[in-house]
């Protein structure tokens, strides 16, 4: 089943507004007294003393409101100015220069504005953040449609005047991003455009408000819901006759469908949870489709699929459906021998009863409870939060040659935050800072993400604004107020996001749109996706972790090795339950007057290996990434996935903290950011292009 609720604010606002917020052991200790993992410098520094550092903190909400009234004055001013340039007498100074100098000077300005009302303690100072985040975008879509500016950039990027590679592919950006906006159309066409991207808009919220707005649930009694723990009876209420009061709210659902020993629950549940929004969000779907392929077709494209592709790394939908077809077809014998392991443990404990879908992550549980005895209570007393972050920094220091130094006394917004500074570390420049804001508290973001708060750029003056990070985290101190523990998911997530501190700050792009996080999307997640990886290994886990109470015993081989078989325990299956969406997403957006519940029918079927559909189930209510978010791209996380797999195993696999590899790959890959063809970076850091095999090969190794 997949997950809405948890991603549907996100999806919200990832439609309504232009990339403001750029998102998205024991031993390490004794190793960071001897190696500075961090040394703190006690230098007392205002934040305008810092050198680089533009980003503007603690801002009241006057000032956030008149600091916003100033970057669109500015910023109208640029524009006004390089649109009156005639076309006859166009150079690189007096319009792509003026404009990329603009992005490079507001960007932090607009992000000290935008990033309050995610971490600021204030109430008015979120609203202040959120009304400047409007107005502001507001300005730039108004800025997207101008005709006039447009014009003129256009008349430069044919003049064939000679630029570098990196000016080309910024030129390119400003040509391609006024371009999806109409402007190389008729005035009857652009309209007409407008009015459709109007319309998706208002039916793909519609879409998420309708799932959030839900209210089925299903009285279900403490037998019916044999097998869930006791905190989750405590969440429900109860109807008049005594029984619970199961959600179909993804957090009931999925504790429903792994902990569940009945199997008629878990079958209930299931085609319940399928058919929320019924015909109303079929329709919506459908609608929403044949409007995707009218606006991609006044564009000049066959179909919407290749209109979303064409500018990210997969490049066409004819790729995509290669990709998934390999991958999937890859996977097959692995994953049925997967699916026969668990229609045999099914038919011990259930009889002949067969095998459906909603029985697959109870039975994969099972399985991985009594192959790997991991006890995930127990494996938290090893992950000290102290430990992980100084484990963390070690790994990354070593790895990417990079030095840590907090700075002490830094101005930041709560009393838990902390600012560091990045150095080289051999030639001892200063190349980024980043903020650690980990603590859960009131009005805070709840997602761990990292906010691009200021990106590498070159300025025509020849001033270098270097990059600035923020980490939120939401982990819970102890009831002492100290920090805490952690469970593993944590560690993996903080690595995870911590690979993208890494990749912001050792980007060394000049334009601010094709530096930092502002890189293709399907290429985007690829470094911190290998360096998750890190956690399953036994060299990087002792790094990570430490028994709370003595922090010089690390976590046992045994416990790392079960840890990595874990991970890959029945992916096989699961990926081709992903790769079954995957499908079903791009071929709806690739063709038209698709019935959509025949197609999913029979793509369950293939995919699946034979396993059918839920009766009843509606895939519109199974899949929203498909209405808003991720339309005809939900292929990427998979995409990316298969590639981190393939430059882990060829590069790092058998030397986890080779700093010539780490440079390398900070210097290949990291380094140009959005100015070359994210295909030709990876095949430049391999020697080859990229592969699947690795990554097929990896779900062979540990299958069961």
């Amino acid at each position: 089943m997949k997950e809405i609720e948890g991603n549907s604010e996100k999806m919200d606002k990832r439609k309504s507004r232009s990339q403001l917020l750029v998102f998205t052991g024991g031993a390490a200790l004794l190793a960071v007294a001897v190696n500075l993992a961090i040394v703190a410098i006690s230098n007392r520094k205002k934040k305008k003393e810092l050198p680089g550092f533009e980003l503007r903190v603690n801002l009241s909400a006057s000032e956030i409101l008149n600091l916003a009234d100033r970057i669109i004055a500015k910023s109208k001013k640029v524009h006004d100015a390089v649109a009156s340039v005639p076309p006859n007498k166009v150079t690189y100074s007096n319009v792509i220069s003026p404009l990329a100098d603009l992005e490079a000077e507001q960007f932090p300005q607009v992000q000290s504005c935008v990033f309050p009302k995610l971490i600021s303690t204030s109430d008015d100072v979120r609203k202040a953040s959120a009304e400047a985040e409007w107005r502001i975008d507001a300005h730039v879509q108004m800025c997207s449609k101008r005709e006039d500016v447009y014009r003129v950039v256009k008349a430069f990027s044919t003049r064939g005047e000679q630029t570098s590679a990196e000016q080309k592919c910024f030129i390119q950006c400003l040509v391609r991003d006024f371009e999806r906006n109409g402007l190389n159309l008729t005035s009857s066409k652009r309209k007409e455009l407008l009015r459709l991207g109007v319309q998706i808009e208002e039916l793909s919220l519609r879409y998420i408000q309708n799932l959030n707005d839900d209210g089925t649930f299903i009285p279900l009694s403490e037998a019916e819901l044999d097998g869930l723990p006791k905190e989750f009876f405590e969440s429900l209420d109860k109807n008049e006759n005594g029984q619970f009061k199961v959600t179909m709210r993804s957090h009931h659902t999925a504790a429903i469908l792994e902990h569940c020993k009945v199997g008629m629950t878990r079958r209930m549940v299931a085609m319940t949870y399928g058919k929320r929004c019924g015909e109303v969000n079929l329709s919506i779907l459908e609608n929403l489709v044949h409007l995707r392929h009218k606006f991609a077709r006044l564009q000049g494209y066959s179909n919407y699929a290749d209109y979303a592709v064409h500018y990210r790394m997969a490049r066409s939908s004819a790729k995509v459906f290669e990709f998934l077809e390999s991958i999937s077809d890859s996977l097959t014998d692995v994953a049925a021998k997967e699916l026969a392991s668990l229609k045999d443990l099914k038919k011990q404990e259930e009889g002949e009863s067969p095998f459906g879908i909603e029985d697959l992550l109870y039975y994969v549980k099972k399985v991985e409870d009594q192959e790997f005895n991991l006890d995930f209570v127990t494996l938290k007393q090893y992950f000290p939060v102290s430990l992980v972050l100084s484990g963390i920094f070690k790994i990354m220091q070593d790895l990417f040659g990079l030095r840590f130094e907090e700075v002490i006394d830094a101005e930041v917004w709560h009393g838990d935050v902390k600012l560091y500074s990045v150095f080289d570390l051999n030639s001892g420049e200063l190349i980024g800072y980043f903020f650690l804001d980990l603590y859960t508290r009131e009005g805070k973001y709840i997602h761990t993400c990292v906010v691009a708060l200021q990106n590498s750029a070159l300025l025509s003056n020849g001033t270098r604004q270097i990059p600035v990070a923020l980490l939120i985290s939401q982990l819970q101190k102890d009831v002492d107020g100290h920090a805490g523990l952690m469970r593993f998911t944590e560690v993996v997530n903080l690595f995870h996001e911590f690979g993208h501190v890494v990749q912001h700050i050792c980007n060394h792009a000049s334009f601010t749109r094709i530096s930092g996080l502002r890189v293709d999307p399907d290429f985007v997640e690829i470094p911190a996706q290998i360096l998750e990886n890190w956690c399953y290994e036994s060299v990087s886990l002792k790094l990570l972790s430490g028994f709370h109470q003595d922090i010089t015993v690390p976590i046992k081989d045994e416990v790392c090795e079960s840890l990595k078989k874990w991970r890959h325990s029945f992916s096989a299956l699961k990926l081709k339950q992903e790769v079954l969406y995957c499908l079903f997403d791009q071929i709806i957006h690739c063709a038209e007057n698709v019935d959509i519940i025949e197609l999913f029918k029979h793509l369950h079927s293939k995919v699946m290996l034979g396993l059918p559909m839920l009766e009843g189930s509606n895939p519109a209510s199974c899949f929203p990434c498909s209405a808003i978010g991720f339309e005809a791209a939900c292929y990427s996380r998979v995409w990316s996935e298969v590639f981190a797999a393939d430059i882990f195993v060829s590069k790092f696999r058998g030397d986890l903290l080779n700093q010539h590899i780490g440079l390398q790959f900070r210097n290949k890959v990291l380094a140009p950011g959005g100015a070359k063809e994210p295909i030709d970076v990876l095949s430049d850091f391999l020697g080859r292009e990229p592969s699947i095999q690795a990554f097929i090969d990896s779900k062979a190794e540990y299958s069961l």
